[in-house]
């Protein structure tokens, strides 16, 4: 059945199927095509009689990925990708809470149409608005050439920022009319998604756009100095053989000359620069200040929070890094003295420490110790669960509302080799276990549905009441400093006080 709403810039014609309303390619901003290219989003333009909204807009321009269940589904690509989609139970007058999904990728692939982001499944079982957004990516999305270039390209490094602020703009002004509230909205995303969402409680312009926040394997540690910022561009513009004074050319180029030019740059920075080479700026107007710092001094003071990871995050890596299922006892020391140089208080390296500190914590709990399994759990940490933990230590101050997880079910994928990877939280979230690729990569199970209903209505609690306690889950305490209560979300769920404590003690020693 066609289901009209007309919003802001004119009607839309979504579909009805199985008791949810679904309209997709909504575009919130124009298309950011020649002159609008590396500058902020601008409103789109309002159309006359009734557009199609039955068929999502195109992906952002992007590479292909190795990490197949990251990419899948992102279909067509092309610059006039600034489009969302809605689904939601009835267009009516209810005022049903609104969850905003932001897509991880690494600021550089994804896309929130893809089939693992369906949102009818949340939206009918906590009859609640579900909305996923395309922003852009990668060089489009993420390159700062204002210090270099100046007026010829006068680009902050934070469009795709700009790009999630613009869609939850359209949502405050848009939303009531496809039955969500305004005053209700709850934004959530996992990896670059979760990264984006810090950005979002530091920026005093997201400030009132909306009240929640869930944050999935992503904190405030994945964002540049404009001196970082200015590295990369001049890498870029070196790889097209333009100076500054001729930046404004990269408006001109084809996408695919640019694409081709940002995965050269990623290949030879990414090692130097110890991270992503496109990543939101500390630019002072989007991200005046360090995210981490500014919630500290309670940016976010009034946002409630649900932050966490999977236990094994960085073991879905091991695709693109097969050399680390191998490691021998020099080469895991000689990779953790690159990710962690310096010595500790006591004279001792860093790496030699962190080694010996994982060797013993795991070893107690009878958890393998070899030097594979040990580089895994050590950038795990250090990557994402050290940094969420940080980032819900300094939130619980000025905010009772911050609640911890830590997701432990194991991948079935390659006979469990995974554990509990990067992603695999994503179909229990969304409720896609039978995803074609997602039976395989996170199960497909009585015992993985009863773990998705939960974790489910844990999310639809918290976007509801800001507190993600819910049937199955109901002993929820909140995260802080003295008990540090996180609740496991695996084959067993419940609260744990200080769980993996030992290993997390280890990263504020060297923080110090």
């Amino acid at each position: 059945m066609t289901m009209i709403v007309e919003t802001s810039h004119g009607k839309l014609a979504g579909i009805e199927a199985e008791g949810v309303c679904v309209f997709r390619g909504i575009p919130y901003a124009r298309p950011p095509l020649g002159g609008l290219r590396f500058r902020p989003p601008e409103p789109p333009e309002a159309w006359a009689g009734v557009r199609e909204a039955q068929a999502f807009g195109p992906s952002a321009p992007q590479n292909q990925s190795m990490l197949r269940m990251v990419s899948f589904g992102v279909g067509k690509n092309s610059e006039d990708c600034l489009s969302l989609n809605v689904w939601t139970p009835a267009i009516d007058a209810q005022r049903r809470p609104v969850l905003v999904w932001i897509h991880g990728g690494a600021f550089s692939i994804g896309s929130g149409s893809q089939p693992i982001y369906d949102g009818a499944h949340l939206a009918r079982r906590g009859d609640v608005v579900v909305v996923t957004l395309n922003y852009r990516l990668g060089a489009l999305g993420f390159l700062r050439f204002v210090d270099l270039c100046g007026d010829q390209l006068p680009s902050s490094g934070n469009d795709g920022l700009l790009d999630q602020i613009a869609a939850l703009q359209w949502v405050q002004q848009n939303i009531g009319r496809f039955g969500g509230d305004p005053g209700q909205v709850t934004i959530f995303g996992q990896s670059a998604g979760s990264i984006s969402v810090v950005m979002l409680l530091a920026s005093p312009l997201a400030r009132g756009l909306f009240r929640r926040a869930i944050l999935q394997s992503g904190s405030a540690n994945f964002v540049s100095s404009t001196e970082r910022a200015a590295r990369v561009a001049a890498a870029f513009l070196h790889e097209l053989d333009l100076g500054p004074a001729q930046a404004a050319r990269l408006r001109e180029l084809p996408t695919s000359v640019l694409l081709q030019a940002q995965q050269r740059v990623a290949t030879a920075l990414a090692p130097k620069l110890g991270g992503l080479p496109f990543q939101p700026v500390v630019d002072g107007n989007v991200l005046p200040r360090d995210p981490f710092s500014a919630v500290a001094d309670g940016a976010a003071r009034e946002i409630p929070i649900l932050i966490g990871t999977t236990v094994d995050e960085m073991k879905m890596f091991a695709l693109t890094d097969p050399a680390a299922r191998t490691l021998d006892e020099d080469g895991l020391l000689r990779r953790c003295g690159r990710t962690m140089p310096g010595d500790v208080a006591d004279g001792e390296s860093c790496a030699r420490r962190a080694v010996q500190t994982y060797r013993t914590a795991r070893g107690a709990r009878g958890a393998p110790t070899d030097p594979p399994q040990l580089w895994f759990a050590i950038e795990s940490d250090r990557v994402f669960r050290h940094p969420a933990m940080r980032l819900a230590e300094l939130q619980r101050p000025h905010q009772e509302k911050t609640y911890a997880y830590l997701f432990t079910w194991p991948s079935p994928f390659m006979d469990g080799s995974f554990g509990s990877c990067h992603a695999v939280d994503l179909p229990f979230v969304f409720g896609t276990l039978d995803d074609p690729l997602m039976q395989f990569f996170a199960g497909n199970t009585a015992e993985a549905w009863r773990l998705s209903e939960w974790v489910q209505d844990a999310w639809l609690a918290f976007a509801r009441t800001g507190t993600p306690a819910s049937a199955g889950l109901e002993d929820w305490p909140a995260y802080d400093r003295a008990r540090r209560s996180t609740m496991l979300l695996g084959r067993e769920c419940g609260a744990e006080e200080a769980p993996l404590e030992q290993e997390r003690r280890f990263w504020d020693e060297i923080a110090r």
